[in-house]
Protein backbone atom coordinates (compact mmCIF):
# COMPACT_ATOMS: atom_id res chain seq x y z
CA UNK A 1 0.00 0.00 0.00
CA UNK A 2 1.26 3.48 -0.91
CA UNK A 3 0.53 6.16 1.68
CA UNK A 4 0.96 9.94 1.53
CA UNK A 5 1.35 11.61 4.92
CA UNK A 6 0.17 15.21 4.66
CA UNK A 7 1.15 17.18 7.75
CA UNK A 8 2.30 20.75 8.30
CA UNK A 9 4.65 19.63 11.10
CA UNK A 10 7.23 16.89 10.80
CA UNK A 11 10.68 16.09 12.19
CA UNK A 12 12.75 17.87 13.40
CA UNK A 13 9.61 19.60 14.71
CA UNK A 14 7.80 17.87 17.59
CA UNK A 15 5.00 15.77 16.11
CA UNK A 16 2.79 13.04 17.58
CA UNK A 17 2.14 11.47 14.16
CA UNK A 18 5.52 12.26 12.63
CA UNK A 19 8.62 10.27 11.79
CA UNK A 20 7.90 7.44 14.25
CA UNK A 21 4.51 6.85 12.57
CA UNK A 22 6.03 6.94 9.09
CA UNK A 23 8.77 4.49 10.07
CA UNK A 24 6.27 2.10 11.69
CA UNK A 25 4.09 2.16 8.56
CA UNK A 26 7.18 1.28 6.55
CA UNK A 27 8.19 -1.41 9.05
CA UNK A 28 4.76 -2.98 8.61
CA UNK A 29 5.38 -3.27 4.86
CA UNK A 30 4.03 -0.08 3.30
CA UNK A 31 5.46 2.58 1.00
CA UNK A 32 5.35 5.99 2.69
CA UNK A 33 6.01 9.52 1.44
CA UNK A 34 5.67 12.73 3.46
CA UNK A 35 4.48 16.15 2.26
CA UNK A 36 5.26 18.83 4.82
CA UNK A 37 6.61 22.34 5.34
CA UNK A 38 9.99 23.78 6.25
CA UNK A 39 10.45 23.24 9.98
CA UNK A 40 9.69 26.28 12.17
CA UNK A 41 7.32 25.03 14.91
CA UNK A 42 6.96 25.85 17.80
CA UNK A 43 9.26 28.88 17.79
CA UNK A 44 8.20 30.29 14.42
CA UNK A 45 11.83 30.45 13.23
CA UNK A 46 13.39 28.11 10.69
CA UNK A 47 15.46 25.32 12.19
CA UNK A 48 19.21 25.46 11.71
CA UNK A 49 20.28 24.01 8.38
CA UNK A 50 17.08 24.99 6.56
CA UNK A 51 16.15 27.95 4.39
CA UNK A 52 12.95 28.66 2.50
CA UNK A 53 13.13 27.68 -1.16
CA UNK A 54 10.76 26.44 -3.86
CA UNK A 55 10.89 22.90 -2.48
CA UNK A 56 13.30 20.51 -0.84
CA UNK A 57 13.53 16.73 -1.04
CA UNK A 58 15.28 14.83 1.71
CA UNK A 59 15.46 11.33 3.14
CA UNK A 60 15.00 10.93 6.90
CA UNK A 61 15.66 7.42 8.26
CA UNK A 62 14.59 5.95 4.94
CA UNK A 63 11.42 8.06 4.63
CA UNK A 64 11.22 10.37 1.57
CA UNK A 65 10.16 13.87 2.61
CA UNK A 66 9.05 16.67 0.30
CA UNK A 67 9.13 20.10 1.97
CA UNK A 68 7.19 23.02 0.49
CA UNK A 69 7.55 26.73 1.32
CA UNK A 70 5.43 28.48 3.93
CA UNK A 71 5.39 31.69 5.92
CA UNK A 72 7.22 30.75 9.15
CA UNK A 73 5.42 32.06 12.23
CA UNK A 74 3.94 30.86 15.48
CA UNK A 75 3.52 34.00 17.55
CA UNK A 76 0.46 35.62 19.09
CA UNK A 77 -0.45 37.53 15.91
CA UNK A 78 -3.59 35.94 14.45
CA UNK A 79 -2.78 37.35 11.01
CA UNK A 80 0.72 35.85 10.97
CA UNK A 81 -0.60 32.52 12.23
CA UNK A 82 -3.22 32.50 9.45
CA UNK A 83 -0.52 33.29 6.87
CA UNK A 84 1.51 30.38 8.21
CA UNK A 85 -1.42 27.96 7.86
CA UNK A 86 -2.72 29.22 4.50
CA UNK A 87 0.70 29.43 2.84
CA UNK A 88 1.44 25.81 3.68
CA UNK A 89 -2.00 24.61 2.58
CA UNK A 90 -1.76 26.36 -0.79
CA UNK A 91 1.71 25.02 -1.56
CA UNK A 92 0.84 21.55 -0.25
CA UNK A 93 -2.18 21.48 -2.53
CA UNK A 94 -0.10 22.37 -5.59
CA UNK A 95 2.71 19.94 -4.86
CA UNK A 96 0.26 17.27 -3.68
CA UNK A 97 -1.54 17.41 -7.00
CA UNK A 98 1.45 17.74 -9.32
CA UNK A 99 4.62 16.57 -7.55
CA UNK A 100 3.89 13.56 -5.32
CA UNK A 101 3.95 9.93 -6.34
CA UNK A 102 0.69 8.10 -6.98
CA UNK A 103 -0.68 6.78 -3.70
CA UNK A 104 -3.52 4.58 -2.47
CA UNK A 105 -4.54 6.73 0.49
CA UNK A 106 -3.86 10.19 1.89
CA UNK A 107 -3.43 10.59 5.64
CA UNK A 108 -4.01 14.24 6.65
CA UNK A 109 -3.17 15.58 10.11
CA UNK A 110 -5.28 18.29 11.74
CA UNK A 111 -4.49 20.92 13.06
CA UNK A 112 -4.47 23.16 11.25
CA UNK A 113 -7.80 23.01 9.44
CA UNK A 114 -6.16 24.29 6.27
CA UNK A 115 -4.33 20.96 5.90
CA UNK A 116 -7.73 19.30 5.57
CA UNK A 117 -8.73 21.74 2.85
CA UNK A 118 -5.54 20.92 0.92
CA UNK A 119 -6.23 17.19 1.35
CA UNK A 120 -9.75 17.54 -0.09
CA UNK A 121 -8.47 19.32 -3.22
CA UNK A 122 -5.70 16.74 -3.71
CA UNK A 123 -8.36 14.03 -3.39
CA UNK A 124 -10.51 15.59 -6.11
CA UNK A 125 -7.61 15.82 -8.58
CA UNK A 126 -5.87 12.55 -7.73
CA UNK A 127 -9.02 10.52 -6.92
CA UNK A 128 -7.42 9.24 -3.72
CA UNK A 129 -9.32 8.59 -0.46
CA UNK A 130 -8.47 10.77 2.55
CA UNK A 131 -8.25 9.77 6.20
CA UNK A 132 -8.46 12.91 8.33
CA UNK A 133 -6.87 12.67 11.79
CA UNK A 134 -8.38 15.32 14.11
CA UNK A 135 -6.24 16.23 17.12
CA UNK A 136 -7.99 19.52 17.95
CA UNK A 137 -11.69 20.27 17.57
CA UNK A 138 -11.94 23.53 15.70
CA UNK A 139 -13.55 26.00 16.35
CA UNK A 140 -14.05 24.69 19.92
CA UNK A 141 -10.32 24.67 20.72
CA UNK A 142 -9.74 28.11 19.20
CA UNK A 143 -12.45 29.57 21.43
CA UNK A 144 -11.41 27.68 24.58
CA UNK A 145 -7.76 28.75 24.29
CA UNK A 146 -8.62 32.34 23.42
CA UNK A 147 -6.87 32.20 20.04
CA UNK A 148 -10.11 33.36 18.39
CA UNK A 149 -12.97 35.10 20.16
CA UNK A 150 -14.91 36.69 17.30
CA UNK A 151 -18.15 34.71 16.98
CA UNK A 152 -18.53 35.59 13.30
CA UNK A 153 -15.08 34.26 12.43
CA UNK A 154 -15.63 31.20 14.62
CA UNK A 155 -18.85 30.43 12.73
CA UNK A 156 -16.96 30.67 9.42
CA UNK A 157 -14.32 28.26 10.74
CA UNK A 158 -17.13 25.89 11.76
CA UNK A 159 -18.60 26.01 8.23
CA UNK A 160 -15.20 25.20 6.71
CA UNK A 161 -14.79 22.30 9.17
CA UNK A 162 -18.15 20.90 8.10
CA UNK A 163 -17.07 21.18 4.45
CA UNK A 164 -13.90 19.18 5.16
CA UNK A 165 -15.79 16.59 7.24
CA UNK A 166 -18.21 16.08 4.36
CA UNK A 167 -15.61 15.44 1.68
CA UNK A 168 -12.93 13.41 3.46
CA UNK A 169 -13.55 9.68 3.33
CA UNK A 170 -12.97 8.84 6.98
CA UNK A 171 -12.21 10.69 10.21
CA UNK A 172 -10.01 9.49 13.08
CA UNK A 173 -10.36 11.09 16.52
CA UNK A 174 -8.39 10.68 19.74
CA UNK A 175 -11.28 10.08 22.16
CA UNK A 176 -14.90 8.91 22.36
CA UNK A 177 -15.90 12.44 23.34
CA UNK A 178 -14.47 13.85 20.11
CA UNK A 179 -16.54 11.30 18.20
CA UNK A 180 -19.73 12.24 20.05
CA UNK A 181 -19.06 15.93 19.36
CA UNK A 182 -18.69 15.30 15.62
CA UNK A 183 -21.82 13.15 15.54
CA UNK A 184 -23.67 16.08 17.14
CA UNK A 185 -22.52 18.12 14.13
CA UNK A 186 -24.23 15.62 11.80
CA UNK A 187 -21.09 13.69 10.85
CA UNK A 188 -22.20 10.06 10.27
CA UNK A 189 -21.11 7.85 13.17
CA UNK A 190 -19.85 5.13 10.83
CA UNK A 191 -17.49 7.67 9.27
CA UNK A 192 -15.58 8.16 12.54
CA UNK A 193 -13.09 5.86 14.28
CA UNK A 194 -11.48 6.38 17.68
CA UNK A 195 -7.74 5.64 17.71
CA UNK A 196 -6.01 6.86 20.84
CA UNK A 197 -2.69 8.65 20.46
CA UNK A 198 0.55 6.95 21.38
CA UNK A 199 3.78 8.36 22.80
CA UNK A 200 7.40 8.07 21.74
CA UNK A 201 7.92 5.02 23.92
CA UNK A 202 11.30 4.22 22.36
CA UNK A 203 12.70 7.60 23.41
CA UNK A 204 11.12 7.36 26.86
CA UNK A 205 12.60 3.92 27.45
CA UNK A 206 16.08 5.14 26.53
CA UNK A 207 18.14 5.78 29.63
CA UNK A 208 21.18 7.76 28.56
CA UNK A 209 23.80 9.10 30.97
CA UNK A 210 23.37 12.85 31.44
CA UNK A 211 25.61 15.61 32.71
CA UNK A 212 22.52 17.59 33.76
CA UNK A 213 22.25 17.33 37.58
CA UNK A 214 18.71 18.74 37.46
CA UNK A 215 17.25 15.50 36.16
CA UNK A 216 17.96 13.84 39.51
CA UNK A 217 14.92 14.18 41.76
CA UNK A 218 15.12 14.57 45.52
CA UNK A 219 16.18 11.29 47.10
CA UNK A 220 14.18 9.79 49.97
CA UNK A 221 11.17 11.87 48.91
CA UNK A 222 7.76 10.95 47.56
CA UNK A 223 8.09 12.78 44.23
CA UNK A 224 4.95 14.00 42.44
CA UNK A 225 5.89 15.00 38.89
CA UNK A 226 4.03 17.16 36.39
CA UNK A 227 5.74 17.17 32.97
CA UNK A 228 4.88 19.21 29.91
CA UNK A 229 3.56 22.60 28.90
CA UNK A 230 2.89 25.11 31.67
CA UNK A 231 0.28 27.45 30.25
CA UNK A 232 -3.07 28.83 31.29
CA UNK A 233 -4.89 25.67 30.21
CA UNK A 234 -2.94 23.62 32.78
CA UNK A 235 -4.13 25.88 35.66
CA UNK A 236 -1.10 24.96 37.74
CA UNK A 237 -1.87 27.45 40.51
CA UNK A 238 -4.19 24.73 41.80
CA UNK A 239 -1.24 22.35 42.12
CA UNK A 240 0.73 24.98 44.02
CA UNK A 241 -2.32 25.30 46.30
CA UNK A 242 -2.09 21.55 46.87
CA UNK A 243 1.65 21.81 47.57
CA UNK A 244 0.97 24.54 50.13
CA UNK A 245 -1.68 22.42 51.85
CA UNK A 246 0.61 19.37 51.85
CA UNK A 247 3.72 21.14 53.17
CA UNK A 248 3.02 19.37 56.47
CA UNK A 249 4.31 16.16 54.82
CA UNK A 250 8.07 16.53 54.96
CA UNK A 251 8.70 13.68 52.53
CA UNK A 252 6.28 14.79 49.75
CA UNK A 253 7.84 16.87 46.97
CA UNK A 254 6.27 18.41 43.83
CA UNK A 255 8.34 18.65 40.63
CA UNK A 256 7.37 20.62 37.51
CA UNK A 257 9.25 19.66 34.34
CA UNK A 258 9.01 21.76 31.19
CA UNK A 259 8.19 25.32 30.29
CA UNK A 260 5.41 27.59 29.10
CA UNK A 261 3.83 31.02 29.33
CA UNK A 262 3.10 30.59 33.05
CA UNK A 263 6.44 29.18 34.19
CA UNK A 264 8.08 32.37 35.44
CA UNK A 265 4.95 33.52 37.27
CA UNK A 266 4.62 30.12 38.95
CA UNK A 267 8.26 30.30 40.05
CA UNK A 268 7.61 33.75 41.53
CA UNK A 269 4.63 32.40 43.43
CA UNK A 270 6.73 29.51 44.74
CA UNK A 271 9.22 32.03 46.17
CA UNK A 272 6.49 34.31 47.51
CA UNK A 273 4.71 31.45 49.29
CA UNK A 274 7.94 29.83 50.51
CA UNK A 275 7.12 26.50 48.89
CA UNK A 276 10.23 24.50 49.74
CA UNK A 277 8.44 21.33 48.64
CA UNK A 278 8.31 22.50 45.00
CA UNK A 279 11.02 22.32 42.31
CA UNK A 280 11.14 23.37 38.68
CA UNK A 281 13.18 21.60 35.99
CA UNK A 282 13.50 23.34 32.59
CA UNK A 283 12.49 21.58 29.39
CA UNK A 284 14.88 18.70 28.68
CA UNK A 285 15.48 16.55 25.58
CA UNK A 286 13.17 13.56 25.15
CA UNK A 287 16.15 11.29 25.85
CA UNK A 288 16.20 12.68 29.41
CA UNK A 289 12.45 12.92 30.07
CA UNK A 290 12.23 9.18 30.69
CA UNK A 291 14.98 9.41 33.30
CA UNK A 292 12.95 11.96 35.25
CA UNK A 293 9.61 10.19 34.98
CA UNK A 294 11.13 6.90 36.14
CA UNK A 295 12.22 8.56 39.39
CA UNK A 296 8.68 9.74 40.16
CA UNK A 297 6.33 8.11 42.64
CA UNK A 298 3.23 9.72 41.13
CA UNK A 299 2.75 11.34 37.71
CA UNK A 300 0.24 14.18 37.57
CA UNK A 301 -2.17 15.37 34.84
CA UNK A 302 -4.15 18.57 35.32
CA UNK A 303 -6.21 20.88 33.10
CA UNK A 304 -8.56 23.72 33.95
CA UNK A 305 -12.30 23.13 34.07
CA UNK A 306 -13.64 23.35 30.53
CA UNK A 307 -16.20 21.28 28.64
CA UNK A 308 -13.72 20.83 25.80
CA UNK A 309 -11.15 19.19 28.08
CA UNK A 310 -13.74 16.63 29.21
CA UNK A 311 -13.47 15.05 25.74
CA UNK A 312 -9.69 15.45 25.51
CA UNK A 313 -7.02 12.88 26.38
CA UNK A 314 -3.74 14.74 27.03
CA UNK A 315 -0.93 12.88 25.30
CA UNK A 316 1.11 12.87 28.51
CA UNK A 317 -1.24 10.18 29.86
CA UNK A 318 0.08 7.70 27.31
CA UNK A 319 3.67 8.65 28.19
CA UNK A 320 2.95 8.24 31.89
CA UNK A 321 1.41 4.80 31.28
CA UNK A 322 4.37 3.68 29.17
CA UNK A 323 6.78 4.63 31.97
CA UNK A 324 4.85 2.43 34.41
CA UNK A 325 4.13 4.78 37.33
CA UNK A 326 0.86 5.52 39.20
CA UNK A 327 -1.10 8.44 37.74
CA UNK A 328 -3.30 11.11 39.30
CA UNK A 329 -5.49 12.62 36.59
CA UNK A 330 -7.46 15.75 37.42
CA UNK A 331 -9.24 15.98 34.08
CA UNK A 332 -12.83 14.73 34.04
CA UNK A 333 -14.34 12.73 31.20
CA UNK A 334 -12.40 10.70 28.66
CA UNK A 335 -8.98 11.20 30.28
CA UNK A 336 -10.21 9.99 33.66
CA UNK A 337 -12.09 7.10 32.04
CA UNK A 338 -8.92 5.93 30.29
CA UNK A 339 -6.92 5.88 33.54
CA UNK A 340 -9.71 4.05 35.33
CA UNK A 341 -10.01 1.52 32.49
CA UNK A 342 -6.29 0.81 32.82
CA UNK A 343 -6.55 0.61 36.64
CA UNK A 344 -3.36 2.62 36.89
CA UNK A 345 -4.16 5.49 39.24
CA UNK A 346 -6.64 7.87 40.84
CA UNK A 347 -8.94 10.54 39.46
CA UNK A 348 -9.65 13.96 40.96
CA UNK A 349 -11.76 17.02 40.29
CA UNK A 350 -10.06 19.66 38.16
CA UNK A 351 -9.10 22.89 39.98
CA UNK A 352 -10.16 21.35 43.29
CA UNK A 353 -7.19 21.23 45.67
CA UNK A 354 -8.97 19.07 48.26
CA UNK A 355 -9.88 16.44 45.67
CA UNK A 356 -6.36 16.39 44.21
CA UNK A 357 -4.79 16.13 47.66
CA UNK A 358 -7.08 13.20 48.48
CA UNK A 359 -6.10 11.37 45.26
CA UNK A 360 -2.39 11.90 45.96
CA UNK A 361 -2.69 10.70 49.55
CA UNK A 362 -4.62 7.61 48.41
CA UNK A 363 -1.56 6.52 46.41
CA UNK A 364 0.87 7.82 49.04
CA UNK A 365 -0.71 5.55 51.65
CA UNK A 366 -0.45 2.43 49.49
CA UNK A 367 2.34 -0.07 49.99
CA UNK A 368 5.25 -0.07 47.56
CA UNK A 369 3.97 -3.27 45.94
CA UNK A 370 0.49 -1.79 45.50
CA UNK A 371 1.97 1.27 43.79
CA UNK A 372 4.03 -0.99 41.55
CA UNK A 373 0.86 -2.86 40.59
CA UNK A 374 -0.77 0.40 39.49
CA UNK A 375 2.27 1.28 37.39
CA UNK A 376 2.46 -2.17 35.83
CA UNK A 377 -1.26 -2.04 35.01
CA UNK A 378 -0.77 1.20 33.09
CA UNK A 379 2.27 -0.09 31.24
CA UNK A 380 0.53 -3.30 30.19
CA UNK A 381 -2.56 -1.39 29.06
CA UNK A 382 -0.47 1.02 27.01
CA UNK A 383 1.53 -1.63 25.16
CA UNK A 384 -1.51 -3.87 24.61
CA UNK A 385 -3.91 -1.14 23.48
CA UNK A 386 -2.30 2.25 22.79
CA UNK A 387 1.28 1.82 21.57
CA UNK A 388 2.68 3.02 18.26
CA UNK A 389 2.65 -0.54 16.91
CA UNK A 390 -0.97 -1.16 17.93
CA UNK A 391 -2.17 2.24 16.74
CA UNK A 392 -0.44 1.85 13.38
CA UNK A 393 -2.07 -1.55 12.91
CA UNK A 394 -5.47 0.11 13.42
CA UNK A 395 -4.66 2.81 10.86
CA UNK A 396 -3.51 0.22 8.31
CA UNK A 397 -6.75 -1.76 8.74
CA UNK A 398 -8.67 1.47 8.18
CA UNK A 399 -6.66 2.34 5.06
CA UNK A 400 -7.27 -1.13 3.61
CA UNK A 401 -11.01 -0.88 4.26
CA UNK A 402 -11.14 2.40 2.35
CA UNK A 403 -9.32 0.85 -0.60
CA UNK A 404 -11.89 -1.97 -0.71
CA UNK A 405 -14.86 0.42 -0.70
Amino acid sequence: MKILLLTQWFEPEPAIKGLAFAKELKAQGHDVQVLTGFPNYPGGKLYEGYRIKCFQKEMIDGIPVLRVPLYPSHDSSALKRILNYVSFAFMAMLFGIFATKKCDVIYAYHPPLTTGIAAVFIKFFRRTPVVYDIQDLWPDTLKATGMLTNDRILSIVDLVCRFVYQFVDHIVVLSPGFKARLVSKSVPEQKITVIYNWCNDNALSTTLPSSNPQINLAKHKFNIVFAGNMGKAQALDTILDVALKMSRYEDIHFVFVGSGTETERLKERKTHDGLNNVSFIPRVPMSEVGNILKQADVLLVHLKQDKLFEITVPSKIQAYMAIGKPIVVAVPGDAANLVMSAKCGETAISENSESIEHAILTIYNLSQSERETLGNNGKAFYFNELSLKKGTEKFIALFKNLMRD
